[in-house]
């Protein structure tokens, strides 16, 4: 592989504004972190299934009643003719084609012993399967930091600035719920779910109070783990 790719990637986010689809985020931030040229493609909800079937690419997750689900980032890398369909994937497969690139190795070995087990809402999207690999630490990480945050989304489901009504409605049929007002937590049960998440991020902060030289889990030395939180 050449130091640095020649032709520029194609990366597939879900059209919101601004941008904050959580996922896509983790991708986007390892592409920034290797130095990459890439231009965004912004896919609105209704159309992800059909894009990601049109590109060839896989749904990498199952919802409960074992039906595909179709989410992104996707990247599409023309210098090898390669298309990931996964935030923790195409961080692996930037790391292993081009390794040399940008600021360095995104997964350096580190002990990433954080748990998150409480219960999902029922309306929460899936989790990603972790691997079973030299990345498997991150894997797993990345699971666990996707159920706490997964288990708080509540506080901002309702205020998702998704692009459209049809794809407010899309996501309401994705969740199985009524309508987009299910998705507001109010009240009481909004009080104890920001305590929930209180005590979550402290947590979580534990792992950056290892190594105070810098702001990440490492100290100075920037991982996807970082870009993972």
């Amino acid at each position: 592989m050449s130091l640095k790719p020649s032709e520029t990637m194609d990366f597939y986010d879900i059209a919101m504004s601004p941008p904050s689809a959580v996922n896509p985020w983790k991708a986007r931030l390892a592409l920034n972190f290797k130095g990459v040229a890439y231009k965004t493609i912004w896919v609105s909800l209704p159309n992800i299934r059909q894009v990601r079937r049109g590109l060839g690419v896989p749904a990498c997750r199952k919802l409960a009643d074992g039906s595909d689900f179709y989410t992104l980032p996707i990247l599409v890398d023309p210098n090898t003719n390669s298309k990931i369909g996964d935030s923790l994937d195409i961080a692996v497969y930037l790391q292993k084609t081009y390794p040399a690139l940008g600021d360095g190795d995104l997964f350096p070995s580190q002990v990433l012993d954080y748990t998150y087990d409480e219960d999902l809402p029922p309306w929460a999207p899936p989790l990603s399967k972790p691997r079973e690999d030299e990345y498997a630490e991150y894997s797993k990480f990345n699971m666990h930091v996707d159920r706490a945050f997964s288990a708080h989304v509540g506080l901002v489901g309702s205020n998702l600035p998704l692009d459209s009504q049809e794809s407010k409605d899309e996501l309401v049929r994705r969740a199985g719920v009524k309508s987009w007002e299910d998705f507001e937590v109010k009240g009481e049960a909004r009080e104890k779910m920001i305590e929930s998440l209180r005590l979550m991020l402290v947590d979580l902060a534990k792992l950056f109070s290892r190594d105070t030289t810098g702001p990440f889990i490492l100290g100075k030395q920037a991982s996807h783990a970082d870009f993972i939180v």
